[in-house]
């Protein structure tokens, strides 16, 4: 494989993640990924199930956000009811620059327990919640649950980054699919569930249900890659990326296109009500959207596998801009059972790409060493992002009629394209046909002093 470098520098600039880790005193164990096997798909398996488990309970927060309306809250607003459900998304994410540091250094052997315990405790919590005693739910469903993720979810996607390599796309598809998956089964089962036994026992269940998630991942998610073993205040954050152009504009553009992007999910089965769209197919109208989020998160990552990672904004930018449109030309104006049905489909098939595609993409443009940190702190600003977009959206629903709905898909629609474009200016930024047509250096010069820094960044 070393004597081979002179070929690696004439590589095509697709491969420019991988021939940026070639280095004749690199460790051998650090250059070889074994992109398959028994062991590597295990881990994928844990992974996925992992996300299940965590993940996708915030994708089925609707059915939640809809029971506390009408039942649990009804003396709450629609936007307190929804800071339960953004706290944990803000906390999944932001929480991940300390989680993948750590991961970084200690690997899964204690962080993967704890985030499992955590998780299942909690949602034993909720099932004991009074009726309207938001703060209950607020520390367990919120804050409490909202930790459990943390701990699972960035290291569950970073994970992946030591046993693959050519597939990564594709099996960070496949794992963020487990989180959709968990988003389609577990509305199902509350909503099945919560007439027959009540609430407290369909929560009850669905902890069991995630516990014996855990419990397998527990057994099967384990690293490959040499771990620092330390951490200190230097290292828990990574900022060596805000040094390359296509990374600040990835993460700003991440950041619009997350603050819209719960709005449909958690509000889909509140418009539907309103809209006097039958009980029997608007209750499930989130595991809908769900359930097309799992193909939306593993097509997208097989595409980008297939045309190079480097290239996955060819995929995650159209899929973002057909969300935008899907929002304000579809949504927009339906009035009916099958044009809301039809938003619900098409948006959850194309909306999947944004949670597989940006760790994709990420990880194209940073070292494997650091990927942990780098993807925690891309996170952290994303979790900002999902903490006060979906109570925003609640601020526009001070009374569910038409005027108040029509504002707030207008506001989405309009962040969600606005989002695109500064997404896609991130590969116009290493354009050499912009250049041309520019007549200036370009961003160059930037990503060669971002290039010369990475060392400097590893022993951070």
């Amino acid at each position: 494989m070393f004597e081979r470098k002179p070929e690696l520098q004439n590589c095509p600039e697709k491969r420019r993640d991988e021939v940026t880790h070639v280095d004749s005193d690199a460790d051998p164990q650090l250059e070889f990924v074994p992109d398959g096997g028994r062991e590597a798909w295990t881990v994928c398996l844990g992974c996925s199930l992992a996300l299940f488990a965590s993940a996708g309970m915030t994708t089925a927060y609707g059915t939640f956000q809809d029971y506390y309306q009408t039942s649990l809250l009804p003396s709450s607003s629609s936007s307190s009811i929804s800071l339960i459900g953004s706290l944990q998304i803000c906390l999944l994410y932001s929480l991940g620059t300390v989680a993948g540091r750590v991961f970084d250094a200690y690997g899964t052997t204690i962080i993967i327990p704890l985030g499992s315990v955590i998780s299942v405790f909690s949602m034993m919590m909720v099932s004991l919640a009074q009726k309207d005693q938001a703060y209950q739910l607020f520390l367990a469903q919120g804050l409490l649950f909202g930790i459990g993720l943390a701990l699972l979810f960035s290291p569950s996607i970073a994970l992946l980054g030591h046993w693959f390599r050519r597939r990564r796309a594709l099996v960070i598809g496949l794992a963020t699919g487990g989180s959709a998956t968990g988003g389609v089964v577990f509305p199902i089962i509350l909503e099945t569930l919560i007439p027959k036994i009540g609430f407290p026992w369909a929560v009850r269940v669905v902890a069991f249900v995630i516990m014996g998630c855990l419990t397998v991942s527990c057994l099967t998610m384990r690293t490959r890659l040499p771990l620092s073993g330390h951490i200190s205040l230097r290292t828990a954050v990574n900022l060596g990326g805000w040094k390359d152009p296509r990374y600040v504009l990835a993460t700003i553009g991440g950041f619009l296109l997350f603050y819209a992007l719960f709005i449909p999910y958690f509000y889909i089965q509140t418009y539907a009500s309103f809209r006097g769209v039958d009980p029997r197919i608007g209750n499930y109208l989130l595991a809908i959207m769900n359930a097309m989020n799992v193909l939306s998160r593993i097509l997208p990552g097989f595409m980008a596998d297939r045309f190079g990672t480097q290239d996955s904004l060819t995929v995650f930018v159209p899929s973002a801009g057909i969300c935008g449109a899907l929002v304000l030309g579809v949504w927009l104006p339906s009035r009916n059972t099958a044009s809301i049905t039809a938003f619900a489909v098409f948006y959850g098939l194309f909306s999947g790409a944004y949670v597989s595609l940006l760790p994709t993409y990420i990880a194209t443009i940073s070292p494997r060493e650091v990927y942990g940190a780098r993807l925690g702190s891309v996170y952290l600003v994303i979790g900002i992002a999902t903490l006060v977009g979906t109570p925003t959206g609640g601020a526009f629903l001070k009374e569910i009629d038409d005027k108040h709905f029509t504002s707030l898909i207008i506001f989405t629609g309009v962040i969600t394209l606005v989002g695109t474009l500064v997404l896609g200016s991130a590969g116009l930024v290493d354009s050499q046909s912009l250049r041309r047509f520019l007549r200036t250096p370009g961003p160059g010069h930037a990503l060669a002093s971002y290039d010369r820094d990475r060392t400097s960044d590893l022993t951070a």
